[in-house]
């Protein structure tokens, strides 16, 4: 069976490893097709497929883009993209927008909860200058023993009504999928089941997602758990999505499940690489 992960990052995001390394390390896990979807960015994407030709995978090039919806932070990938369209790359500059900003003010907060120099620490965690992201401010606390794993660091630091959690509005909805439609590309919910959405909110995000032309969820991903495979895959098949599948990889030992690891899509379900080859 074709093994196809549609999700990953490299240290262009908020990843360790630069894109020729994530692709090795993909396929040493038996990954025959490979998607780099680092957030917000897609200068990772020429690396990823020379890396990707020369390990003999299939690429598909991918980007995930942060979307501010009903006041939460959702992820929308986008696959097979033309990299190169203007108004996508504009997009997500206009995205990137900031970063810099929210990072120096997790590091006041933080201060104030008496850890000092973290935006220094978390600087020292990033790849590309215009992506400082929360989970550079994670690894770092970890370094300093503040907390045993990035997770853990989220869940006293940098959520909401913890200290260091600062919101930011990034793109729309209707502004994700029209960049990467209008960028030849396929839309997809990523970690549906991440949010903090009851299944209302959930059923209003996916009618606007199918009205703004979305036609695919994620459902096997290292950040949905075991049983969320089932919840997901019985949401495809009654909203009509297809499915995706991917690690979410960002780091050798930081995911939830590695490449070889990651079960198949559940039966019943059309993956969204179904008609790709």
């Amino acid at each position: 069976m074709m093994k196809v992960d549609l999700h990953c990052h490299s240290n262009v995001s908020d990843g360790v490893l630069a894109p020729a390394a994530v692709a090795a390390y993909a396929r040493k896990g038996g990954v025959d097709v490979w998607a780099l979807t680092d957030h917000d960015e897609v200068k990772g994407i020429g690396a990823g497929r020379a890396a990707a030709a020369q390990q003999g995978m299939r690429f598909v090039a991918g980007v995930e883009i942060s979307v501010t919806w009903a006041n939460e932070t959702v992820h929308v990938v986008g696959l097979q993209i033309d990299e190169n369209n203007a108004a996508l790359v504009q997009g997500l500059a206009a995205t990137r927008n900031g970063r810099d900003a929210r990072g120096r003010e997790i590091a006041r907060q933080l201060e104030q909860a008496g850890i000092p120099n973290a935006y220094e620490g978390a600087v020292k965690y990033v790849g590309n200058p215009d992506l400082l992201s929360r989970t550079h401010f994670a690894r770092y606390l970890c370094e300093i023993g503040m907390c045993a794993s990035t997770s853990e660091v989220f869940r006293k630091y940098l959520t909401e009504g913890k200290p260091g959690y600062v919101p930011h509005r990034w793109a729309t909805l209707a502004d994700a999928v029209g960049w990467i439609r209008g960028a030849g590309g396929i839309p997809v919910i990523a970690h549906p089941g991440r949010y903090p959405f009851d299944r209302t909110a959930e059923g209003a995000l996916f009618d606007e997602f199918i009205g703004l032309g979305g036609k695919t969820i994620e459902v096997v991903t290292g950040s949905h758990t075991p049983d969320q495979y089932a919840t997901y895959a019985e949401i495809a098949r009654r909203y009509g999505f297809m499915a995706s599948r991917g690690t979410d990889f960002h780091a050798p030992g930081e995911a939830r499940v590695e490449f070889d690891k990651l079960p198949p899509l559940p039966a019943g379900l059309t993956p969204v690489w179904h008609d790709w080859f």
